[in-house]
């Protein structure tokens, strides 16, 4: 168990090393796939976002996620993960003298479904509910990997040759952390979660193409009624409003880190008519495209550095 003292020193370090790491505002790409920096040097609103599969360790700042009735809160002391790609909102506390930084770990589905079972095999637990989403306290082991993973990634050479075996060692103390069995059983589960992760895996991959309820649930082997139930369980939403948030806010990333117009990004991500993408990217957003666009390209400066930033990142804001 780390003394108090050397808690902080690790926070310090880890704040440091992330300042360094990611100069500007937003999502920075490590030099490992799959590893983000972020930063916010303001607060930001409660506002729709677009996570994947992932980890969020934050060093300095605080952020809420919101979801289901839920309130997740992801510190210093808190660490986010998601077993799924998850539409949900999110708001940041940050400041100029104190901005909020972290890092993102996407989650290999292969690499930690292999994890999840065989920590299973070998420390077998009582039946546990799957967690689609959870806040959990960041302890000593976790965090000091974490740091170990920041120190790895200031070095090109270490960053090839020593982060992907932290990132698997961070995964596996996320998988035996505080509600790890959660994450096992939804990365593991053969019933219905398993399906309608499957499902949402298509959907996050084929969101520009043709998708219809039907098809989905005859992959998932279910009725259109169950696949419903069980979808709305996983991710508190229909399937079509799934859909249509994952299309939009693709939409928004192209248009803000690409500079598409509405109508280009509306036909990228899926939409045939232009004027039901704009009522419906409204009423998601509260706002028109343009304006959407115009506001977030102001909140988060986003300019200098959307050319480094692919589209299919975490989520639009950090």
């Amino acid at each position: 168990m780390s003394q108090p003292g050397s808690i902080e020193v690790r926070r310090a370090r880890m704040v440091d090393l992330i300042t360094r790491l990611a100069p500007s505002e937003g999502y920075t790409l490590s030099a490992v796939d799959g590893v983000a920096f972020m930063r916010s040097s303001r607060p930001l609103v409660r506002t729709p976002a677009l996570y994947e599969p992932s980890i969020v360790i934050v060093a300095q700042g605080r952020k809420r996620g919101f979801h289901g009735g839920q309130t997740y809160v992801y510190d210093a002391q808190h660490y986010l993960a998601l077993a799924v790609p998850l539409p949900f909102e999110i708001e940041t506390e940050a400041s100029a003298e104190e901005p909020m930084l972290g890092v993102t770990i996407r989650i290999d589905l292969a690499t930690t479904a292999e994890l999840a079972l065989a920590v299973d095999d070998l420390r077998p637990q009582a039946e546990v509910r799957p967690a689609t989403l959870f806040a959990t306290p960041l302890d000593d082991r976790l965090g000091d990997a974490a740091l170990r993973l920041l120190e790895v990634l200031s070095d090109p050479v270490e960053a090839r040759l020593l982060a992907p075996g932290i990132v698997r060692e961070i995964t596996y103390r996320v998988l035996t952390g505080e509600q790890g069995g959660g994450l096992r059983a939804a990365l593991t589960q053969g019933g219905h979660f398993g399906r309608i992760a499957k499902a949402l895996r298509r959907i996050h991959a084929e969101y520009a193409r043709p998708l219809d309820v039907a098809t989905l649930a005859s992959e998932a082997n279910m009725s259109v009624p169950t696949f419903h139930t069980h979808f709305k369980a996983v991710t508190t939403t229909s399937p079509i409003q799934y859909i249509k948030a994952m299309r939009l806010h693709h939409a928004r990333l192209l248009m803000v880190r690409r500079g598409l117009s509405a109508a280009t990004a509306s036909e990228r991500v899926g939409y045939e008519s232009a004027s039901q993408f704009s009522r419906e990217f409204k009423r998601l957003f509260g706002r028109s495209p343009v304006d959407e666009t115009r506001q977030l390209k102001d909140l988060l400066d986003l300019a200098p550095s959307v050319r480094h930033v692919s589209p299919a990142r975490h989520a639009l804001v950090s």
